[in-house]
């Protein structure tokens, strides 16, 4: 039997308080998404030691970082708006960290809203910081009393999400008020929302297979059919593994 491709999650953190220690989380939709569709997900802790992450990527085919809060833009040299959350400091560090390696070893790559955020600006691209004032015109991209709020998705031709969504009309989750702006080099829009906020971005990098979603398709809010995008990852890494065997 063909061994299934190790995926690793990153988690979510929360620092010690008064009431509690410090703890990881993660939502199960993220492994239980993977391992519906055949992959084995392995959850790496925000690990301090980059010498200990080397490690734990030998041991990985593909890397999913998964959404949370905001990304600290005072990080990326710009002042921080009134309206972001930033995702707790560890964390940041880390995932920041596990992308840089993730690139410089062209892991296959899926990152989810915050994780499509950090792979666009850590090649190169920019972000608006809150939606309702950088593009006063979009639609509302969240909606605080739904968590189940969608919007329609256009998807580019060609493209990893035509795979996943074919014809017809698409609409998913939406839960965020940053954006990619200005997408790094290497990569393309794949989707958009009807108003041309970016819903998805995909390496056009020839030796990395990396993409990302803005909407949440391990989320309960998802649709029967979203859940199909892991499966296009977990079917780009096993080719990635085949053709590397042939090449040997």
């Amino acid at each position: 039997m063909a061994k299934k491709p190790l995926i690793g999650l990153n988690a979510d953190f929360r620092s010690a308080r008064k009431d509690s220690p410090a703890f990881s989380f993660l939502c199960s939709g993220y492994y239980d998404s993977l391992s519906q569709m055949g992959g084995v997900p392995v959850v790496i802790p925000p690990l301090r030691s980059e010498d200990d992450i080397e490690q734990v990527l030998d041991a990985l085919d593909g890397v999913v970082m998964i959404g949370g809060f905001d990304l600290d833009p005072r990080r990326d040299g710009y002042m921080l708006h009134p309206s972001v959350r930033p995702l707790e400091e560890r964390r940041e560090d880390f995932d920041r960290r596990l992308l840089d390696l993730v690139a410089d070893r062209r892991m296959p790559f899926f990152g989810i809203g915050v994780g499509m955020q950090l792979l666009n600006v850590s090649q190169g691209g920019t972000l608006f910081l809150h939606l309702q004032e950088d593009v006063p015109r979009a639609l509302p991209h969240l909606d605080a009393m739904d968590r189940s709020h969608r919007h329609a998705l256009v998807v580019e031709p060609g493209s990893l999400m035509e795979r996943v969504y074919g014809d017809g009309e698409i609409r998913v989750n939406s839960m965020h008020h940053m954006a990619v702006d200005d997408v790094a080099p290497g990569f393309r829009v794949t989707a958009r929302c009807p108003d041309g906020v970016v819903e998805a971005i995909e390496s056009v990098i020839e030796d990395w297979f990396a993409f990302g979603t803005q909407f949440h398709p391990e989320c309960e809010s998802a649709s029967a059919l979203d859940i199909r995008v892991f499966e296009e990852f977990l079917v780009g890494i096993t080719g990635q593994v085949v053709e590397a065997r042939l090449v040997a």
